[in-house]
């Protein structure tokens, strides 16, 4: 990519982020108008799941193969491409009249998502070089990827009760229209294509493979874990990716060089991003349904309750987390963010069926506001970390992916032990609201030893001095340059 000018490095940064919020939102905004949606369309239990199954089926498994694309045609390319197509799938979902119109635009619109997805974080690597600006660019982005999900349940809230479920996605539209037209003067043009073919058996592989895991995940807990099809698929998901390893040792021009899972901050950082998902996603659905379920909020009063939360996340990310890293490196600002998580966690877990906000939920907001507005700059910093430029677009795929498959899977395992929990305490003799508050209880307890694991792997594995460590520019050591 051609050199820009400071200030149309910023206007980028912006932009990219701008595309990457559509989709974050989208993430969340469904699920609040899940019952309009079902009500209109006709819709049974099981088949309004897949309005949000579709979606993650194609976002989750063709996340790794978009940011290896954008590496061999061009970062600015795939971006136009994926915005243009989630742009489109958006409007197709607004005027959908049928269950399987609406649900065969979710799955485009989830290709789209995983495109914009894998591309922004690569092309924020590529035009931000250095160290300082690199933390604090990936502040913004980092509160976008992990705040705006609550900004959608809000917007969701708003736009469904005052207008209907078709605007959650038409809003896309003149949003996507303008990210489109501004790409075209803000993003410098690709550099040239790279040479070589792309890699048909491992794309094949891998994206089947997490097609495969994503779906057995997000239906576990309605089809059992222990099922014949659960097993089977989650099983045929192992062996596909066990296919695709092999099929990387021995292609000419592999989808994914090996050699990238020996960056130590690589490696690490992804399994820490698996389990710090978890704990994320235990923390905002299981406290949004005992908003909702056990002290009876409305959706727009739920969107409000974040707001508090949402805010300081927001200042943390903007105002701290680059100036954490840049003081202390990576390693510390990420474990003591994690150990926020851990502690929002507990408040929760001991939140009442009678329980005040201001006591009893405002706390856990902040706290979380906090950790969260900290804890994602480094470890995104990390991911990405020693990674050539050539690779940057495959990087930030296997960070996305290790995001939604660490979320998906944790997800489903805190919900089926809190139903597993409510069912026992309601065997047991208790009410239908302090057995189902037992069960967020010990889902809220489960995802705090995510975190706590997730901040002993950072802590034991994670190197401190990763923010200067890739994309130095041309002739300036990295120890320069920190």
């Amino acid at each position: 990519m051609t050199d820009l000018t400071a200030r149309n490095r910023w206007l980028a940064l912006y932009l990219l982020c701008l595309g990457d919020l559509m989709i974050v939102l989208d993430s969340t905004i469904v699920n609040v108008a899940l019952p309009s949606i079902r009500t209109d369309l006709g819709f049974s239990e099981a088949s309004l799941a897949w309005v949000v199954n579709a979606y993650l089926l194609t976002f989750g498994g063709f996340l790794l193969l978009a940011g290896r694309f954008g590496d061999l045609y061009g970062q600015r390319r795939l971006f136009l491409i994926g915005i243009a197509e989630f742009t489109v799938a958006s409007l197709a979902c607004g005027l959908a009249n049928s269950q399987t119109f609406l649900v065969v635009a979710r799955a485009v619109q989830g290709l789209g998502g995983a495109i914009v997805s894998a591309i922004a974080l690569s092309l924020i690597m590529i035009l931000f070089t250095e160290p300082a600006e690199r933390a604090k660019a990936m502040g913004i982005i980092g509160f976008v990827l992990s705040g705006g999900g609550t900004a959608g349940v809000l917007l969701g809230g708003t736009l469904t009760d005052l207008l209907s479920w078709h605007w959650i996605f038409l809003v896309n539209i003149p949003v996507g229209i303008a990210v489109l037209a501004l790409c075209r003067v803000l993003l410098p043009p690709d550099a040239q294509a790279r040479s070589g073919g792309l890699d048909v058996a491992g794309a094949v592989t891998v994206t089947a493979s997490l097609m495969l895991a994503v779906y057995a995940i997000v239906n576990g807990n309605q089809n059992g874990w222990t099922s014949g099809q659960t097993l089977g698929m989650l099983g045929g998901a192992a062996v596909l990716l066990a296919a695709f390893l092999v099929i990387e040792t021995r292609v000419r021009a592999p989808l994914m060089p090996l050699s990238l899972w020996k960056i130590r901050n690589v490696a690490s950082a992804n399994v820490t991003g698996i389990l710090l998902a978890g704990a994320m996603f235990a923390w905002f659905f299981l406290s949004a349904l005992y908003l909702q379920r056990v002290l009876g909020y409305s959706p727009l009063k739920v969107g409000l309750a974040f707001l508090p939360g949402t805010l300081l996340w927001g200042a943390s990310s903007l105002l701290l987390s680059d100036k954490l890293v840049m003081r202390f490196g990576i390693k510390t600002p990420l474990i003591a963010g994690l150990l926020l998580y851990v502690v929002a966690l507990l408040l929760f877990s001991r939140a009442p069926v009678g329980g005040n906000y201001f006591v009893d939920v405002l706390p856990g907001m902040l706290v979380i506001g906090i950790g969260g507005g900290i804890t994602f700059n480094p470890i995104l910093l990390a991911a990405m970390s020693g990674v050539e430029p050539s690779e940057a677009g495959l990087a930030s795929g296997v960070v996305n992916t290790s995001f939604m498959m660490g979320g998906a899977l944790g997800l489903a395992i805190l919900a089926s032990l809190a139903a597993t929990r409510t069912g026992s305490l309601s065997n047991s003799g208790h009410g239908p609201l302090a057995a189902l508050n037992g069960g967020y209880h010990l889902a809220f307890m489960v995802g705090a030893a995510f975190a706590v694991i997730a901040a002993a792997v950072g802590a034991a594995l994670i190197r401190a001095d990763a923010t200067a460590a890739a994309h130095q520019p041309e002739g300036v050591p990295a120890a320069a340059a920190d």
